[in-house]
């Protein structure tokens, strides 16, 4: 409705303006009564094109009354403002400086230059416009504001001033005058009279906030932190639930080495629904670079558990504060925040990713696949939730389901290999599982091109080879690399004992699995199997039995073991 309101107003004026009697005389010119007539046809089918948004139409017309009247000061006007309007700025300005040479009394077309020179950043220019358009309507105070802001923005600080001073002495102290002063005062690094303008909004308003925390800024740019306390103090005391003064007494008390202090009027802050959820999350957010310290990451914690209970229906709240859990490793607790952010709005993928990779960690394959699969059927191109889910199946052993995830996820892993080899290596996994070893060896194969060093696959590429008596050579290779790039780790150790003993290296097949043994901090049963079995080759016998006995008493439940300890023999 203002559009067309606007419009009706600039249509009535250039209306006004194109209403001559003829003959008409217009710089000199006289025209004829058949040359007045078609002015007037050609300015209203203009118009009328202008109305409908035809302006090439539109600028025909004008075009064809400039030919006949040149100095037609409201046809050089509409032209400027279907240049102006198109961007074409330079031809604006052109016609626009004629307009208001033909008449210099016409608000509109001062205002057309105005517009332009903003538009083109011509400040100077721009200041010269509002000379005109105050001398044109001195009443009207949005004309002395945009001066002085042209000349702020020009660094004209002294004549910025003298036109407040003028302001001031026709319309009278205003919070706008007294604020815009105050920035002046500020460029010009003269702290005391921007201080002394914000101490005049806050005695004419002792309630007004705003003014308070503004004049304590002032303060503490000028090193005056004792200034700067007492003016947030009153403030506080104005209004004691104001968020905004919470926290600029926070970063008060923080820049004076008062954490504490500074603390508590953060989660006063934070408890606010006053201050918005994205604002607070930028301050959480923050913390995460030195979450590295347990106090740092216990206040990031605290924090964002207000921030859900003040806006517990913001699904950003609780996704911000699952992040956080997440850093913690309190995984349960961030599955439970991710589930309720997910609840609110179910289309952030990256909350849904951060779900599913919690629950496979967490060894909860069945939700893994659940969550899984719902995620996949709003984000169905997402190569991470088919690796995810695809892992969670190949856990729960249903590794023709494991394999059909994790092609698609190969597929749309393109540019990131990190993902790529961990998806080959898992798909390799489950092929093994299937016996479908050419298909999973070759899955190793390319998962080892994108990450050569890979423990996890070097350790069981060569421990399936080793199994199937097939490369071995390949295999101790691999097996021997994972053990010098992560030193003492029994499972490693294990793989390459079984690797050498695969091979009939029995001698130092003892030492590795020793080493295993050693290093093994959970009781594995299976160790004790393979040592046994390397016993029996180095014609221990008894030991052998011995090992095998303990390997049954820690756990390891098989038919073929009982077999070794009953016959006292080695048994594939």
């Amino acid at each position: 409705m203002k559009k067309i309101a606007l419009l009706l107003v600039l249509l009535n004026a250039s209306v006004c303006l194109a209403q001559k009697t003829a003959p008409t005389i217009v710089t000199g010119r006289v025209l004829s009564l058949q040359d007045s007539l078609k002015v007037k046809e050609w300015f209203f089918a203009a118009l009328s094109a202008k109305t409908i948004n035809n302006y090439d139409q539109s600028t025909e017309y004008f075009n064809k009354i400039l030919d006949v009247d040149p100095a037609n000061d409201a046809a050089l006007y509409e032209l400027g403002y279907i240049s102006h309007r198109s961007g074409k700025e330079q031809d604006a300005e052109n016609l626009a400086r004629k307009a208001v040479t033909v008449k210099p009394e016409n608000e509109w077309y001062w205002l057309l230059l105005a517009d332009v020179y903003k538009k083109t950043s011509n400040l100077p220019q721009l200041t010269l416009v509002f000379d005109e358009l105050i001398r044109i309507s001195p009443d009207k105070e949005d004309y002395y504001f945009d001066k002085a802001n042209a000349l702020f923005l020009q660094t004209q600080y002294d004549e910025a001033l003298e036109t407040y001073a003028a302001i001031e002495k026709r319309f009278g102290l205003s919070e706008d005058l007294i604020s815009m002063r105050q920035r002046v005062y500020q460029k010009q690094g003269k702290s005391d009279k921007a201080a002394g303008e914000l101490q005049k909004l806050a005695e004419s308003n002792p309630n007004d906030v705003r003014s308070l925390v503004e004049l304590s800024q002032v303060y503490l740019k000028a090193g005056n932190n004792a200034k700067a306390l007492e003016t947030l103090l009153k403030a506080k005391t104005a209004d004691p639930s104001n968020a905004y003064v919470q926290l600029s007494l926070a970063d008060l008390y923080r820049g004076q080495g008062k954490n504490d202090e500074a603390f508590v009027e953060l989660k006063s802050a934070f408890g606010s629904t006053e201050m918005d959820v994205d604002s607070k999350l930028r301050i959480i957010l923050s913390f995460f670079p030195q979450f590295a310290a347990e106090k740092v990451r216990n206040e990031a914690e605290e924090l964002a558990m207000i921030m859900t209970k003040a806006h517990p229906a913001e699904p950003k709240a609780w996704s911000v504060y699952g992040d956080v859990l997440f850093q913690q490793q309190k995984y349960p607790e961030a599955r439970t925040s991710y589930r309720k952010a997910l609840e609110l709005n179910s289309q952030v993928y990256m909350i849904w990713e951060q779900l599913v990779r919690i629950d496979v960690t967490e060894g909860d394959y069945d939700a893994a696949i659940k969550e899984g699969e719902e995620a996949l059927s709003i984000f169905p191109n997402q190569a991470n939730l088919f690796l995810l889910t695809g892992t969670a199946y190949a856990q729960k052993q249903d590794h023709e389901k494991a394999v059909s995830y994790l092609k698609n996820a190969v597929s749309l892993q393109i540019d990131d290999k990190e993902s790529l080899a961990q998806t080959y290596s898992i798909l390799a996994d489950s092929y093994n599982s299937l016996k479908r070893y050419k298909e999973s060896d070759l899955a190793y194969d390319e998962s080892l091109k994108l990450e050569p060093d890979n423990t996890f696959t070097l350790n069981n590429y060569a421990y399936y080879l080793s199994l199937r008596s097939e490369r071995l050579d390949k295999a101790e290779q691999m097996s021997r690399r994972a053990n010098e790039l992560d030193k003492g780790n029994p499972s490693y150790e294990d793989t390459h004992a079984w690797v050498l003993f695969r091979e009939k290296k029995y001698k130092e097949a003892r030492t590795w699995i020793e080493k295993a043994i050693a290093d093994d901090k959970t009781g594995n049963g299976t160790l004790f199997e393979h040592y046994g079995d390397i016993l029996f080759m180095l014609n221990q016998n008894e030991l052998a039995v011995t090992q095998w006995t303990i390997a049954r008493d820690k756990g390891v439940v098989s038919e073929t073991l009982n077999k070794k300890i009953n016959e006292k023999k080695y048994l594939e």
